[in-house]
């Protein structure tokens, strides 16, 4: 009994010694970049371009791009800009579900990919590009306004969802950024 106590204090000590050592690896996400900046000056300084999309999907771009103009900088208050993003959206509508009565799709999924691209002001270096991805659902229904009102709500939905994937990558990278 006296030995199990004995090992149980010593893996407490070797787990606690092991946390303690590998909290000195993470850096807080919203804490000063590698610059010493605040991380909201830095990406308040990041110029949010208009999103480049397929005819009929605008209303997606704009969308995205009014979130991504308030997450990154919600204050209102003019900073000079350093960065420019710019966005290439994309939205297709899948119906999974299909009434066997009236043949019409009951429920609809959105996917909307968003392809972005941080560069200098300049756009002589590329900080970091990549692709989020997202998936909003909305049911269907027999009134065509109710319908219309549910698709929309899903956009603005799966807008949120991707310029939240956006805003942490770009956070992620630009708080290692000298």
């Amino acid at each position: 009994m006296a030995g199990s106590t004995a090992k149980t204090a010593r893996n407490l000590i070797f787990v606690a010694t092991l946390a303690l050592g590998l909290s000195a690896c993470f850096r807080p996400l919203y804490g000063p970049t590698a610059s010493g900046a605040p991380l909201s000056a830095v990406l308040a300084s990041i110029q949010v371009e208009p999103a480049r999309t397929a005819q009929g999907q605008e209303r997606l771009g704009h969308y995205l791009r009014s979130e991504l103009v308030f997450d990154l900088d919600g204050s209102g208050t003019p900073t000079e800009k350093k960065y420019r993003l710019s966005l290439a959206a994309s939205e297709t509508v899948q119906t999974p579900i299909v009434s066997s009565i009236t043949g019409r799709a009951e429920a609809a999924t959105l996917v909307g990919t968003a392809s972005y691209k941080v560069q200098t002001l300049a756009g002589d270096r590329t900080i970091t590009e990549g692709v989020a991805q997202g998936t909003a659902t909305y049911d269907r229904s027999s009134q065509r306004f109710a319908s219309l009102r549910a698709a929309r709500d899903a956009e603005i939905r799966l807008a949120k969802l991707l310029s939240d994937q956006i805003k942490t990558r770009v956070a992620a990278i630009l708080a290692t950024q000298p």
